[in-house]
């Protein structure tokens, strides 16, 4: 299995990236917010999850090792398979997958495009006891603030595949521009630009 690849991006695209190692470009299956800290031409480093089918080798990479092992566990859960396993992790990020799990958080869960209600109640009840407890406690993560437009242009941005805590940052980001009436789209279009220059 291939553990992690290193070396130049020579290409990026909507949903991979290609890396060069040894004259060799492999494409990496990558979530929005992992390929949001990429560039071309620039060295990279992805702990990478290898799944092997009869027909294909598909090669995913991650931000980070927790990452990549919170991607590997919710596939032991029937019913995940590598697609729903890497819009889990672009949607919610680890900790707060492993705190929906914790809490018997179906909520949270459904907000996966994909996971319905009763695939969210399996969900947890497959992996209570394999994704372990949150590490920074119990407490709820915050979520956007009451005004409307935050919650809107939150669910946009998690609805594209960026990370909850991405979105979150990103509402903060852009949330001097709101004034009194504020364009959700027009807000939404500069959280996308701040997560990009990030």
């Amino acid at each position: 299995m291939i553990a992690f690849v290193r070396g130049r991006v020579a290409g990026i695209t909507v949903s991979s990236a290609v890396v060069e190692i040894g004259g060799v470009g492999l494409e990496v299956m990558c979530t929005p917010g992992t390929l949001a800290g990429l560039r071309t031409g620039h060295e990279a480093t992805l702990p990478t999850s290898m799944v092997v089918r009869e027909d294909s080798l598909t090669l995913f990479g991650f931000a980070d090792d927790d990452e990549k092992q919170t991607f590997e566990l919710v596939q032991t859960a029937s019913g995940v398979g590598p697609k729903l396993a890497q819009a889990m992790v672009a949607c919610l990020s680890p900790e707060d997958l492993r705190r929906a799990v914790a809490t018997d958080d179906v909520k949270t869960l459904t907000r996966v495009p994909g996971v319905g209600q009763k695939g969210a109640q399996r969900i947890i009840l497959e992996l209570k006891d394999r994704l372990g407890a949150p590490t920074a406690g119990m407490a709820p993560s915050a979520g956007p603030p009451d005004a409307p437009w935050r919650g809107q242009v939150h669910q946009g941005l998690v609805g594209l595949g960026w990370s909850t805590k991405d979105a979150d940052q990103a509402v903060d980001a852009v949330a001097p521009d709101a004034g009194e009436t504020p364009d959700v789209a027009a807000l939404l279009r500069a959280a996308l630009r701040a997560l990009s220059k990030a």
